[in-house]
């Protein structure tokens, strides 16, 4: 089957069945009182959102490896060990954000797993996820692709992969904050790591993982019918884990970390706004910014919601098509 038709079809069945899986369970996760605790840090406006169901990562999760059941059945994509790792991270992390929502729910306030819990869960995942990927024979090597250099970082590779998957779970956790926000970065973001990804043609199984890719580029997009302004349901640190670690799995997989921080862009702008201002609060006793993450910061200077997702998303869509021209055009 040509590229680009699979590549379509991937996407569109998976926004199919993510819409119709939706369509359902946003009532199911009502009728379980899964609902939003909103933190009472967040401005006036948010305060309505309280009630709103939440874990809806599960939108586009189940859709997702419904998709890959259909596709590989009727022999479109093959299970490989590079696509079972990628699918691990995703399942793991998406478990790992389960428990954290639910403990939310059961405290009834915005207060699941600890920090240095969550932390722990994300670091052990990451160590299976590396110690998998190195036994596969991968080598300790950073790839910069258009100048066909190879950097061998030897042990620090590791340390390197580890920070990647916690880094950018994290990232994507971070950036949730807005209705559609999270979901439209990742649909970029995934979008443009499965057009890279078809470029890999040295790397096992590589046009099966462009094809997941695809299948989570149009489940997200079904997620995002009902999660765009105003939201019907948020994803949840569910989604939000499961997202950033898949994305960094795909990354880390076909050898483009380095554009993985340009895809991620964003996300990272993002983060470190949050960095940023602990470390100012703390050293000296000052915020730089009137809040975050800074999609916060935006709010408080009076822009609205969908003002700020719209500036983010085609911020998010310049930095996607400069990571494809270094990835898959030089």
């Amino acid at each position: 089957m040509f590229i680009l038709t699979k590549s379509i079809l991937a996407l569109m069945i998976g926004f199919i069945i993510s819409t119709i899986t939706g369509y359902f369970l946003i009532p199911f996760l009502k009728k379980l009182n899964i609902e939003q605790k909103v933190s009472i840090f967040v401005g006036e406006s948010h305060k309505k959102k309280n009630g709103i169901p939440t874990m809806g990562g599960l939108i586009f999760i189940i859709p997702t490896f419904i998709t890959i059941l259909i596709m590989y059945f009727t022999k479109k994509i093959e299970i490989n060990s590079n696509l079972l790792i990628v699918l691990f991270v995703f399942v793991a992390y998406a478990i790992l954000g389960g428990i954290d929502d639910v403990m939310k729910l059961k405290h009834h306030k915005n207060e699941g797993l600890t920090e240095i819990q969550k932390l722990f869960g994300q670091v052990l995942i990451a160590i299976v996820f590396f110690y998998i990927y190195m036994r596969s024979g991968s080598e300790p090597l950073l790839w910069f692709h258009a100048f066909n250099l190879k950097i061998d970082v030897g042990w620090l590779y590791g340390f390197f992969i580890l920070f990647m998957l916690v880094a950018s779970s994290n990232a994507v956790n971070i950036t949730d904050g807005l209705d559609g926000l999270a979901g439209g970065l990742s649909f970029i973001a995934v979008l443009v790591l499965g057009v890279i990804t078809w470029t890999t043609n040295w790397l096992l199984g590589y046009q099966d993982i462009a094809v997941f890719c695809f299948i989570l580029a149009g489940s997200v997009l079904g997620f995002l019918v009902y999660n765009t302004y105003p939201a019907k349901v948020f994803m949840g640190d569910t989604g939000s884990l499961a997202l950033g670690g898949a994305l960094a799995s795909v990354a880390i997989l076909i050898r483009h970390e380095i554009t993985f921080a340009v895809i991620m862009g964003v996300f990272v702008i993002e983060t470190l706004s949050v960095i940023i201002q602990v470390i100012s609060i703390l050293c000296f006793k000052k915020k730089i910014f009137l809040m975050t993450p800074l999609h916060h910061n935006f709010e408080k200077l009076g822009w609205k919601e969908q003002d700020i997702v719209k500036l983010f998303w085609i911020c998010g869509l310049i930095l996607g098509t400069l990571a494809l021209v270094y990835g898959a055009w030089l």
